[in-house]
Order: C-alpha cells, then sequence, then structure tokens
C-alpha cells in the first residue's frame, strides 16, 4: 500500500497544479518511461480521477502505484487531444494502454499517372508516386491475386521504366496474353489508355460496366466468326470473374466503408477489420488489442480506432459492432485529420448490417483459431519443460541458428518464444565477425557468447540447430558467462528429413521423438522459425553488399554519380537492366562510362547469380 499512496501522493499534488483545458497527459515510471498515455477535455478533472481508485481498473491501480511523475502536453481542442494521444501511444507503446499489436502498413494497388504507358503494382508505403492508389488490402496474398487477375484481364505492363525503354522485342508477358507489349509498339497510346479506363474503372466499383463492354466485344467478335478474339475476350471475363466471385457479402451498395467488429473472451479481444473500396470487398485482417481484457466495448473499440487510423486515412463511413466511447469526438478527429467527413455507425439493417455480420462471424473465427493455437503452444511449452526436467512451462525460449553462403554474408539469429507464442520484438540479428568463415561450431559459439554477455533478460531454456558438436560449443557459452541455462540441440534427420530429428541434452544420449509426437511438432515449429529468421537476415545481408558495391566497385562512379543513377533509376538492378543509351543521357556520364557500368555490374550479377 506503501507505494500506492505515493503514487497517489504524486496524482495529486500534479493534478492541483493542472489547467483546465484539453491536453494528453503521460503517467512516467520510476525510469522516466510513460506507463500510461491518456487524453482529457480537463486535464485537471481527469488527473484527478486516478486517485479514486476504487473505480479503477486493477491494471490502473497497478500503474497509479508505479508513478513517479506526471507530464502533460497542452492542445486547444479535445479532437487535437485525442490525435495527439494515439499517436504516442503508437510511439512509446506503454505498457498499461489498450495497443494495437499489428501497426504494419497495408499493401495497396497503384495506377501510376507518370508515364505515357502506366504501370498496375503492388506498393506498401509512402504513397509518393503520382498515380492512383486503390486498397488498402489486408495482406500481400489478396493483393497478389487481384493483380494477377487484373494482368490477365486489361494485359497493362509490370515492367519496371528501365526495362520498359530497353525493350526490342516482346517479353514473356506479351506471348502468355498478360500484356499488350506498349513497349515495342504494338499498341498506341490511345488504345493503351483504354485498357488503363477499364481497369480504373474496375477499381473503382464499376465492375458491371466493365464487365458488360467486355461481354459485348465478345459477342461482336464471335458474330463477326472472330473466334480467336472472342477466346481473348473470354478469358478476360473470367479473369475479372475470379475476383467478383470471391465476393463474400453482396457489397456492389456500400461504396467505401471500413467495418470493424469486435468479439470478447475471457481472456482476449478480437477486433475483425474488413474493408470495401468501391463497392468490393478487398478482404479481413483479425486484430488482438493487447491489455483490452475486462475493458469496456466501447473504450477498447475507441482505443483501437484512434490508432489505427493515426497512420491510415479513413474512408468516409466506418461501421462497427458497438459504438466506442467518445464517438461524436472521433468522427470530429477522424474528419480534421483527412479534411472531409468521417462518419462511424452501429448499423440496425441492411448491407451496412450484413457486412457487419460478416465481420463478426470473422473475427469469431479468428478468435476460436487463436485460442486453439494458444493452446496448442501452452501444451508444447509444458511438453518441452517435462521433457528438459524443468519445474514449470519456460516463460523464455531462445532459439539459435546460422546462415551463409560459402561462409559468405553469415549471419547468426536469435528468436524467442513466451508463453503466448513467439515475441517477434525480441528477436536478434548477430553479423558474425570473429569466427571464421564457414565455421559453423565457431559461428554458434560466437553468437551465444556475445548474447549472454550482457546478461539481461535471460532465458529459461536455449535451443540451438544443430547436433552434439553445436550442444557441446554452447555448453561452453553458457560456463563462460557462468550461468546455469538448459540446454538442448535439435540436430536434423538422415537426408535432412523432418520427422527423424536427433534431441541432445547434456548427460543423456540422443533422443528421437516419433513422428507425430506433439512435442516433436513443437520444438519443429520452433527451430524452423530461428531457421527462417536466419536465412531471411542473411539474405537481407548478401542483397545489400551486392547492390552496394556493384557501384561502389565502379571506377569513376564517385558518390555524385552513385546519387543521381540511384535516384533515377531506383535501386541497382534496374542500373543493370538500363540500356547504354539511357545511361548516357544522364548528366555526368559519357557514353564509355556508360559502357564500362553496364560490363562491371553485369559481371557482378553473373558471379553472384
Amino acid at each position: 500500500m506503501a507505494s500506492l499512496e505515493q503514487g497517489l501522493a504524486v496524482i495529486r499534488d500534479a493534478a492541483s497544479a493542472l489547467p483546465a483545458m484539453p491536453g494528453v497527459y503521460r503517467m512516467l515510471g520510476a525510469n522516466g518511461r510513460a506507463l500510461y498515455i491518456g487524453k482529457a477535455r480537463s486535464l485537471r478533472a481527469r488527473v484527478g480521477q486516478y486517485t479514486q481508485t476504487r473505480h479503477l481498473s486493477v491494471r490502473l491501480q497497478r500503474m497509479v502505484a508505479a508513478v513517479q511523475r506526471v507530464e502533460v502536453l497542452h492542445t486547444r481542442t479535445e479532437a487535437e487531444a485525442l490525435l495527439l494521444e494515439a499517436n504516442l501511444i503508437k510511439a512509446e507503446r506503454p505498457p498499461c494502454n489498450i495497443l494495437l499489436r499489428d501497426d504494419k502498413s497495408f499493401p495497396h494497388i497503384l495506377l501510376r499517372a507518370d508515364h505515357a504507358f502506366p504501370q498496375l503494382l503492388k506498393h506498401r508505403g509512402a504513397q509518393n508516386t503520382l498515380g492512383r492508389y486503390y486498397g488498402p488490402f489486408p495482406g500481400v496474398g489478396d493483393v497478389n491475386r487481384v493483380l494477377a487477375a487484373l494482368h490477365k484481364a486489361f494485359l497493362l505492363r509490370n515492367c519496371s521504366d528501365s526495362v520498359f525503354a530497353g525493350r526490342t522485342r516482346p517479353c514473356l508477358q506479351y506471348h502468355i496474353g498478360r500484356c499488350t507489349a506498349p513497349c515495342v509498339g504494338y499498341v498506341d497510346p490511345r488504345g493503351y489508355a483504354e485498357q488503363v479506363g477499364q481497369a480504373q474503372a474496375f477499381l473503382e466499383g464499376r465492375s458491371r460496366e466493365v464487365q458488360a463492354a467486355l461481354a459485348a466485344q465478345m459477342e461482336a467478335a464471335s458474330a463477326r466468326q472472330d473466334y480467336e478474339a472472342a477466346a481473348r475476350y473470354r478469358d478476360r471475363l473470367r479473369a475479372l470473374n475470379s475476383v467478383s466471385a470471391r465476393q463474400d457479402v453482396d457489397s456492389a451498395t456500400l461504396g467505401d466503408v471500413d467495418a470493424f467488429a469486435l468479439i470478447q473472451s475471457d481472456t482476449r479481444v478480437c477486433v475483425n477489420a474488413v474493408f470495401v473500396r468501391g463497392g468490393q470487398v478487398l478482404g479481413a485482417r483479425p486484430f488482438f488489442p493487447r491489455h483490452a481484457s475486462g475493458e469496456s466495448r466501447g473504450s477498447v473499440l475507441s482505443a483501437f480506432l484512434a490508432q489505427f487510423y493515426t497512420s491510415r486515412p479513413p474512408p468516409p463511413e466506418v461501421v462497427l459492432s458497438d459504438a466506442p466511447d467518445d464517438t461524436y469526438l472521433l468522427c470530429q478527429a477522424l474528419s480534421a485529420r483527412v479534411g472531409r467527413k468521417v462518419s462511424l455507425a452501429v448499423p440496425q439493417r441492411g448491407a451496412r448490417r450484413n457486412l457487419l455480420d460478416f465481420a463478426r462471424l470473422g473475427a469469431d473465427r479468428a478468435l476460436a483459431r487463436e485460442r486453439s493455437a494458444r493452446a496448442g503452444h501452452a501444451g508444447g511449452m509444458a511438453a518441452l519443460a517435462a521433457f528438459m526436467g524443468l519445474d514449470k512451462p519456460p516463460q523464455r525460449v531462445e532459439i539459435y541458428d546460422n546462415s551463409h553462403t560459402s561462409g559468405q554474408e553469415a549471419m547468426g539469429a536469435m528468436v524467442v518464444a513466451g508463453p503466448e507464442g513467439f515475441c517477434k520484438k525480441a528477436y536478434r540479428k548477430i553479423t558474425l565477425r570473429e569466427s571464421a568463415p564457414g565455421d559453423d561450431y565457431g559461428a554458434m559459439g560466437e553468437v551465444l557468447s556475445r548474447r549472454l554477455r550482457g546478461g539481461q533478460d535471460l532465458p529459461d531454456l536455449i535451443i540451438v540447430d544443430g547436433g552434439a558438436g553445436h550442444l557441446a560449443v554452447a555448453r561452453r557459452a553458457v560456463e563462460a558467462a557462468r550461468l546455469d541455462i538448459p540446454l538442448l540441440a535439435v540436430a536434423k534427420g538422415p537426408e535432412r528429413n523432418a520427422g527423424l530429428e536427433a534431441l541432445h541434452k547434456i548427460g543423456h544420449k540422443s533422443v528421437s521423438l516419433a513422428h507425430n509426437d506433439p512435442l516433436l511438432h513443437h520444438i519443429q515449429r520452433l527451430r524452423d522459425e530461428a531457421h527462417r529468421f536466419a536465412i531471411g537476415a542473411h539474405r537481407a545481408r548478401r542483397q545489400k553488399r551486392m547492390e552496394g558495391s556493384a557501384l561502389d566497385a565502379i571506377p569513376g562512379v564517385g558518390p555524385a554519380r552513385r546519387r543521381t543513377l540511384l535516384r533515377h533509376f531506383g535501386s541497382v538492378r534496374a542500373v543493370a537492366d538500363a540500356p547504354e543509351e539511357e545511361l548516357a543521357r544522364l548528366p555526368g556520364i559519357s557514353k564509355t562510362l556508360a559502357a564500362q557500368i553496364r560490363a562491371s555490374i553485369y559481371q557482378i550479377y553473373s558471379t553472384f547469380n
């Protein structure tokens, strides 16, 4: 109680000195880290409410007990405070706030407008390229599926500008019927613009209009007995129908809408988001906010929406399963952010209600899958503890692997698993510098020695990808750090067959579990995640080395010319694909240097591949 009284005293003193005006308050702990961030119409009144502990949840009571200082930021309006609060929560991720766990940007489809023959391509990140962006799509798979259908239906190019400029004959995309080959003049700008217009109309929701036009062209071709042309129109129609046929709800009349349905269980909360653009359902994605159990549905949705739209523009209409707290304030803040009206509604009937029911069904299924996965993971951790002779399931398991190509660009990787699954924020990549190239034992020893040197957040169990030799190396690293951490080595089976792994523990003979043993499946899952992360880190470093050295090693190409090349082409790969004539048109690059650049980069890429 002493710490709670101390926290209450800090909050009382801070509240008494605050003005009755809008703003954001930050409850800070002993290390200066924000424990909780909130917004208020009246800072004095809102901060003072935290002294009434009987009205606070257990989570917030613990926060009050840890408070050492209160800081505030003043705003002109409460709507500004709401936006600032969401931005600060996203940046600082305070442990006592409801947090949106997955805040990655969503992919879009980009129809460029800065070229006479525009590309149709996938885009993720800042929308700086001139053109029209369609989305958001929940995942890359959704974008790839739609893009593949659109290329079949509208025959737009997907090659880079440098490849386009250097073509002298049609590429494979033309021969398989996915491009009209504007690069070699098989279609003029006017004809290509008609293709672009059709794609734009489809993406903006006028799908029936586009399908009717293609059907009419197919019938006309068939009437004049041009059956090959009719078959091409038929294939294009089928491609469009493959997109439309996947619509799980009738959304043609909805326009641009986001739908969010919230489902709660005893310990978890799921918010399923469904995106509709141009009357077409682009897909759905479930989210599992942290620190949301025990909170009211309205407060969870309010916090979720504020954070969700900090980096994404909201559509004109958002439909919800429950009314969020401060609905009017959220509408004000979101409208001010995008400069147009944004409405929040809980529909009771019609197409919007059907869309919400679809989102709710997805949330229910996602929560069931999450519950099943968590139960399976918990069971696996309990079985792993029994196998290793631990008193209780480990709270932190670290799994290690290395990756290299003939000893070059060697990288070590550490992934972390906890009671709820993989803790991706704790993953680490280690650039190997001390071990000899190709020395797998030395690499594992270096990774573990460097990891254990700090002595922070030590694991309850270490798993290494390897056999008895790797186990011995891991044991020496742990003993050198004067630690006592259980170790397990997972050796691949004969011919690297999954299901035949040998498990090595210190002081025991190797053990091979039955191929259908749930514990073996759990260990394989942990090992495979480390393997995936290590390979990804190695490939990224290898690609960076290749592209960085490709221009650096060319005589006559200094920092200024390198910047010129990369600004114009965007990447070293695009420079490699560019013809000499285009290189020579850049300022400061002669025909002789252009030929030298082409020859040097070609040699590097050929060696690499």
